[in-house]
């Protein structure tokens, strides 16, 4: 007998005369983790995405910095540590080293399917450094790294004919039998319900930005995915591990916050206080940088700190910074000349949807890939420019996993 995960749907559900189709693979989300996912499926079994918002509301369009990848040999050690120094320790060790072996394929495999990254002017690959990086190997789109791999990797399934996308399409609840989880309950744009039915289910949902006053996620972020299993019985982990980025701009508009990439602190941005002063060293894991800025908060009496770019190059600024070059201007400040208004906001969540190392959840012919599944990757505080990567190499593994138990 086929259950929803929570035993009940809403009063306003009608179930008994709800439209039901099925599929092969049904995937929750349309970032980075389920388009990968997507991908990376055989394509003689039928996908369906279903998208909360637009395709473009999705937390993967708006991450700045970049996406790391090991740069040679004798990076992986040092890598490995920063991981576990920012994560405070607390990373589960073997996802660490399976993301940071498969980063260079994945960025081979990005870059055939026409994502573009910053050069050199000799032409090759342009690493940077971010705060808690002991070396520079993080790649990026000036600072619309994310924007960059997300339409690529959309415009790539759009030609798959086997994958529907399905936009304004909100999960419900998980379809349980005997104890397997056989699709979803959701409801489409006009809020008329329908069961999905698939042999293998994806929850690439994102995070929970929308449950907080300020955050740079998308208001429609509200760990829907994580409640849904907390409701169904499937295991979270580590929910309160829940990231403070250290620099968005501030502003008393109420809406998305603007994040003010780590990478600008990585090329040289100090942070000051009042009076003008630099409080802190800018490179230390978002955490520490967080705790000093609200420490000097306190002390000064005031609602931000500053963010300088006097010691970072012009040119840097209009190729590497364009965006939030931009952005400054309309809110009425020139980086290339002021310092701008930063305060910390909710960023990312560590934990989520418990999932082993091939992305699978507690409940069989369940996954969750992205920022809503924790596999222990990221510990107790992300390193910078790991959350791409990290999304990206553990759907391919779901992906992986679902072709091999369904064929």
């Amino acid at each position: 007998m086929i259950t929803l995960g929570a035993g009940a749907p809403a009063p306003q559900i009608d179930l008994e005369n709800c439209e039901r189709v099925s599929c092969d693979v049904l995937i929750v989300g349309c970032g980075v983790a389920g388009l990968y996912t997507a991908l990376n499926l055989p394509e003689h079994l039928s996908v369906e995405m279903l998208c909360k918002e637009d395709v473009a509301s999705c937390d993967s369009m708006l991450a700045q910095g970049g996406i790391c990848v090991q740069r040679d040999d004798e990076d992986y050690e040092p890598w490995f540590e920063d991981t576990l120094r920012a994560g405070h320790y607390e990373n589960r060790r073997e996802s660490v080293d399976i993301m940071i072996r498969e980063s260079r394929p994945l960025i081979d495999d990005l870059m055939s399917l026409g994502v573009q990254f910053d050069r050199t002017p000799e032409g090759e690959l342009d690493y940077t450094r971010e705060g808690a990086h002991s070396r520079p190997r993080i790649l990026h789109n000036a600072d619309l790294t994310g924007a960059e791999i997300t339409t690529k990797l959309l415009a790539a399934v759009e030609t798959h004919t086997n994958v529907g996308i399905h936009e304004y399409t909100t999960m419900r609840d998980l379809l349980v039998e005997d104890g397997r989880c056989v699709g979803v309950l959701a409801t489409d744009g006009a809020n008329e319900p329908v069961m999905i039915y698939a042999k293998a289910t994806v929850l690439a949902t994102g995070g929970v930005g929308g449950l907080y006053p300020r955050s740079t996620n998308f208001r429609s972020l509200t760990g829907d995915g994580c409640r849904i299993c907390r409701n169904a019985g499937v295991e979270l982990e580590h929910m309160d591990y829940v990231q403070i980025h250290p620099t968005s701009l501030y502003t008393p508009n109420p809406d998305r916050s603007f994040l003010i990439s780590e990478s600008c602190r990585g090329e040289g941005a100090i942070l000051l206080d009042a009076h003008g002063n630099r409080f802190t060293d800018e490179l230390q894991p978002r955490d520490v940088v967080t705790k000093a800025i609200y420490r000097q908060m306190e002390i000064d009496h005031t609602r931000h700190v500053w963010l300088s770019f006097e010691n970072v190059d012009r040119d840097v600024i209009l190729t590497h910074f364009a965006n939030i070059h931009r952005r400054c201007l309309e809110e009425g400040y020139d980086i290339c000349r002021e310092p701008i208004p930063v305060v910390p906001a909710q960023h990312y969540l560590m934990g989520g949807i418990h999932v082993d190392e091939m992305s699978r959840t507690t409940m069989p012919a369940l996954y969750a890939a992205g920022e809503t599944s924790c596999n222990g990757v990221h510990g107790a505080n992300r390193l910078a420019s790991n959350s791409l990567l990290e999304s990206m190499v553990f759907a391919r593994r779901a992906a992986l996993d679902i072709a091999e138990s369904i064929g």
